[in-house]
């Protein structure tokens, strides 16, 4: 061909092309649809197949009529206990986690002695422990007692006895009430360590599965042995071998058979059974013990028949009268030391020297209880409560929390909110003192009205001008509550706080005679505050502790911190004087102590629910009040009567035989309050009171005798009348 000749007929051939990329990513996705749908189609299929080879397999397995029945119910059966499972195994975290303690063998509780300030043993709190005695030297009969009473099947059972549980719940059933426990011993010694007593269903299922863990990580002779070590059995005491020594005073190693089935009695129930205080229900409950023992195969009718007719004799203590509202002060006392001082909490077995004086103690029981036998009835008043402390240290000397602690437990003198009165008022005085004023200042006793609010004197009159220690002495009403106003009563509230009232103190226009709640300890402190010359008193119980080696971990004179100066001694000795002027010529005349200065102040709360008298001497100060529970009305009962008598009666015996200290600033007899009345006129430049002319004297106190006929104040037979200003509030709104 040549060049430039054309080209053959007929079309060219097609170039090809690239296509775009739009179309690759097109059938891209097409290829992976078609993929997916395969592979979902293919694995519905082996599904589908494998289902159907599945249901072709079961059945086989096919039942029908009742045993259909049977199977549909072990299968749902089997899925709630799995759910049931499940949930009881959150219920159990709790308590499964206290098994991470590392000490859990040990009690985390106190085992104290208690000992007076001389060093005789005066009781005990805590727990009552001695686990030194191996389990081979327990008596075989004091074993085979527990047994039989409490877990028969003990050696054959897991933890929990289903069979015993099963029994009785039958037996309860029955009986339409629980007669039978069906707590195996590993679950009771699982309670004693890691749960408390309180009876519902979330503490069983705790109790089931500790019981379990327990049975994993102990031995049966482990068990057994914590067991009869920490078991309750009454009168304090923890464990058979410390039961053993309180009630038959004799080692366990020496119990006999009659012995050792009253304590085995006592694990159902050691407050119904303790021989010390119902010792004929002992002795049944020890004779049903000594049956099961032959039920149990354990002995022969023949080997107790002994037992039966030679019953266990406790030790007789019914005599013993151990300061418990004292002791449980001073054990309370003890655990909040051992917080802030971690030595004493190394040793948990410990022996404390209390500040208690035992005659003063015996002294201050004895004038609540007889005031209470001579005059309760009278004053309709069931009631009271002291508390003796020495102002230098704190020490508490004598407690009483009420008339009977085995009727009751509560500790009036220590957790009662009592309102205090007129004893209120000191706090108000000493805040004026400390602000300018001094007894010598002059106050109108007057009318006042705070926001409708107007309180009265207990004689509905008014006195006029009058100087603060004719106020205190006499308890006029409207003074203290003019001085909150001038002061402010937030100051007052502050210095009663600092010098030892620990309540709350709710700041209204009647606090200042009184409409607050306080306790007899705080009350008694706080007035030492006076007798120490105005430092902190803070009262104490212990003064010394000791561990189970002898060592000493706590003293008071090297541990105490220095007192607190709360006012100046000068302002202590003013405060002083005007409260010795009470006792002397006020209203707390009946708590003179021959031969001793003593000061004071009465208190009476609205309608007469409560009574006191809060006083001190240079050696002691106390606080005594009387009243009742419910805070029903008394009759017409006063601080200047039975509180004032029982106070004096405590004093004197006090200061028998002892050196006395001087009240600080008091050292001359007080002069009458009677001659002391404001001059409200200009005659008087150097504003000093003038004397009453005896004629008006005669009168006033003429006005007094017929106010004291119209309310019908009865006085005590064989003493003077009591005074007429005891601070009763009287309030109109």
């Amino acid at each position: 061909m040549n060049k430039g000749s054309a080209p053959p007929d007929g079309p060219e051939p097609d170039t090809p092309k690239t296509p775009p990329k739009s179309g690759r990513l097109k059938a891209g996705l097409l290829s992976a649809d078609a993929w997916v749908d395969t592979a979902l189609w293919r694995l519905g299929s082996g599904l589908r197949g494998a289902i159907e080879g599945y249901s072709a397999w079961l059945r086989r397995f096919r039942v029908r009529g009742p045993a259909r029945v049977a199977a549909e119910l072990a299968s749902d059966g089997v899925t709630f206990g799995v759910l049931g499972l499940v949930v009881m195994l959150a219920l159990a975290q709790d308590a499964i986690d206290k098994t991470a303690r590392a000490d859990w063998r040990t009690t985390e509780d106190f085992s104290v002695t208690f000992l007076d300030r001389f060093g005789n043993e005066i009781g005990h709190r805590g727990i009552l422990l001695n686990d030194t005695v191996p389990l081979e030297e327990i008596p075989d009969h004091m074993i085979k007692a527990a047994l039989a009473t409490e877990d028969r099947r003990f050696f054959n059972h897991f933890g929990i006895d289903v069979v015993g549980t099963f029994r009785a719940m039958m037996e309860n059933v029955r009986a339409r009430t629980v007669v039978q426990g069906g707590s195996s011993l590993t679950q009771q010694l699982a309670k004693n360590l890691f749960l408390s007593n309180e009876r519902t269903l979330e503490r069983k299922i705790n109790e089931a599965f500790l019981a379990l863990w327990l049975e994993m990580n102990l031995s049966k002779r482990e068990i057994l042995k914590l067991y009869l070590d920490r078991a309750y059995m009454g009168g304090g005491t923890f464990g058979v071998a410390a039961a053993s020594e309180f009630y038959f005073a004799k080692n366990v190693r020496e119990l006999s058979l009659a012995e050792a089935a009253m304590l085995a009695g006592l694990f159902k129930a050691p407050s119904k059974y303790a021989p010390h205080i119902n010792l004929p229900a002992a002795r049944a409950r020890a004779n049903e013990v000594l049956t099961n023992m032959v039920q149990a195969g354990f002995m022969t009718e023949g080997q107790v028949i002994g037992a039966r007719r030679n019953p266990a004799v406790a030790v007789d203590r019914s005599r013993e009268r151990s300061p418990d509202h004292f002791l449980d002060y001073a054990y309370d006392r003890l655990k909040e030391l051992a917080r802030e001082y971690p030595v004493l909490a190394n040793d948990r077995i410990l022996t404390v020297r209390t500040s208690l004086d035992p005659g003063l103690q015996r002294q201050a029981e004895r004038a609540i209880l007889d005031t209470l036998r001579q005059h309760g009835n009278r004053y309709r008043v069931e009631e009271g409560a002291v508390t003796v402390i020495v102002p230098e240290t704190g020490a508490v000397r004598a407690m009483v929390g009420g008339k009977d602690y085995g009727a009751s437990q509560f500790n009036r003198a220590v957790d009662a909110l009592r309102q205090p009165g007129s004893s209120f008022k000191p706090f108000v005085y000493i805040t004026a003192f400390m602000n300018g004023y001094s007894p010598a200042s002059v106050v109108p006793d007057a009318p006042i009205n705070i926001g409708g609010w107007s309180p009265r004197n207990y004689g509905r009159s008014y006195r006029g001008p009058v100087t603060l220690k004719l106020a205190l002495t006499k308890s006029i009403n409207t003074i203290p509550v003019r001085l909150s106003q001038a002061l402010g009563r937030d100051k007052v509230v502050e210095n009663a706080h600092a010098m030892g009232i620990n309540t709350e103190l709710k700041i209204t226009r009647a606090l200042p005679l009184g409409v607050a709640e306080v306790t007899v300890l705080d009350m008694s402190a706080a007035y030492g505050s006076f007798a120490s010359g105005g430092l902190k008193v803070v009262p104490t119980p212990i003064l010394e502790v000791k561990n189970s080696t002898g060592e000493t971990v706590y003293e008071l004179s090297r541990h105490r911190r220095p007192p607190e100066r709360l006012f100046p001694p000068e302002k202590a000795a003013e405060m002083n004087d005007v409260l010795v002027n009470v006792v002397e010529a006020g209203t707390g005349r009946r708590a003179q102590v021959p031969g001793v200065t003593a000061a004071g102040k009465t208190g009476t709360t609205q309608a007469y629910r409560d009574a006191w008298f809060v006083g001190y001497t240079g050696n002691y100060a106390a606080a005594v009040w009387f009243g009742n529970d419910d805070f029903s009305t008394t009759a017409r009962m006063t601080g200047g009567s039975l509180p004032a008598m029982a106070w004096q009666s405590i004093m004197e015996y006090a200061h028998k035989g002892i050196e006395l200290k001087p009240m600080p600033g008091v050292d001359r007899p007080p002069q009458p309050a009677e001659a002391l009345v404001a001059d409200g006129g200009a005659g008087s430049a150097a504003g000093r009171p003038r004397l009453l002319r005896e004629q008006s004297i005669a009168v006033l106190e003429e006005i007094g005798a017929r106010l004291d006929a119209i309310g019908k104040r009865a006085d005590l037979p064989g003493g003077a009348p009591a005074a007429r200003e005891d601070g009763v509030e009287s309030i109109t709104q």
